[in-house]
C-alpha cells in the first residue's frame, strides 16, 4: 500500500497506475479534488484521494491516516516535489523574496516534513522515493529555485536513506529530465516558443525523444517494489541519458 503525492496526473499518476496493475493499492494526493476524482474514478478500487497540499503541515498525518483507515498499513510512499516558477537568482526575471520563501514552504519544508512522518508510518522492510530532478546534478537555465532546493533535498533523501536502513527502510530518489507532462509542457510555452524549445531539448537527449510519462512510472514502481530491495540511497536519471553528470 503506498502514498503517492501528485498522484493526480504527470509522473505521479502515471506511478500510481504502474503500481496498481501490479496489484498495489495507492493513496493519491494532490491540490485539486476534480482531478483526483477523475484519477481514482480511472484507477478503480484501489485507489483513494485525499485532497491536500504538500506546504500543510497537516497534510503527512492526513495522508498516513487514509492508508491506515482504509487498509490497515503504509507500505512505502512516492513523494512528488512540485514544479516551482522559472526565474533567475538576478536581473530583470530575478525570483522575489516572495517566490522563494513560498518555494522554501513547499517544496523544500514540505517535501522535509513528508519525509520524516512517512518514515515514522511506513512498516519495516517498506521503501520512500521522491521525485526530484536532473538540476540535482546540472542546473538548469533560468530555474533558480530547481537548482537550489532540489540538490538539498537529494542530500536529505540521501541521510534519510542511512537512518532508516537498520529498520529495512530504502530510500531513493528518481531524477526525470525531459518527459511529456503538463509541467514540460509550460516550461516549454513559457520560452515564447514551445516547439522550438522542444526541439532544442530532443537535441541534448542522446535518444532524441522526450520520455512518455508511463516510462518514468515503470522505474519509480520497480524502485518503489520489494524487486528493488538492495537499491538504497539511489539517485536514478530517468532521462533518455540527457544529463552529462557521471
Amino acid at each position: 500500500m503506498y502514498v503517492v503525492t501528485g498522484g493526480a496526473r504527470g509522473l505521479g499518476r502515471a506511478t500510481a497506475e504502474v503500481l496498481v496493475a501490479d496489484g498495489a493499492r495507492v493513496v493519491l494526493s494532490g491540490r485539486s479534488q476534480e482531478s483526483l476524482d477523475a484519477a481514482v474514478a480511472a484507477l478503480g478500487p484501489s485507489a483513494v484521494a485525499v485532497a491536500a497540499d504538500n506546504a500543510d503541515p497537516g497534510t503527512p498525518g492526513l495522508l498516513v491516516e487514509a492508508a491506515r483507515s482504509r487498509w490497515g498499513r503504509l507500505d512505502g510512499a512516492l513523494v512528488s516535489v512540485g514544479g516551482p516558477p522559472r526565474g533567475g537568482v538576478s536581473g530583470e526575471r530575478a525570483i522575489s523574496d516572495r517566490q522563494w520563501t513560498e518555494a522554501i514552504a513547499s517544496v523544500f519544508l514540505g517535501t522535509i516534513r513528508l519525509a520524516r512522518e512517512l518514515s515514522e508510518a511506513v512498516s519495516d522492510g517498506g521503501s520512500l522515493a521522491f521525485v526530484l530532478s536532473t538540476t540535482v546534478r546540472e542546473p538548469a537555465a533560468d530555474l533558480a529555485i530547481s537548482n537550489t532546493l532540489r540538490p538539498g533535498l537529494a542530500g536529505m533523501a540521501k541521510t534519510l536513506a542511512a537512518e532508516l536502513g537498520p529498520r529495512g527502510i530504502r530510500v531513493n530518489s528518481l531524477l526525470p529530465g525531459r518527459v511529456g507532462t503538463d509541467r514540460v509542457r509550460e516550461l516549454d510555452e513559457a520560452t515564447g516558443d514551445a516547439e522550438a524549445a522542444r526541439a532544442a531539448s530532443e537535441r541534448a537527449i542522446p535518444l532524441g525523444r522526450y520520455g512518455e510519462p508511463a516510462e518514468f512510472g515503470r522505474v519509480a514502481a520497480f524502485l518503489l517494489s520489494p524487486a528493488a530491495s538492495f537499491v538504497n540511497g539511489a539517485m536514478l536519471p530517468v532521462d533518455g541519458g540527457m544529463t552529462s553528470a557521471i
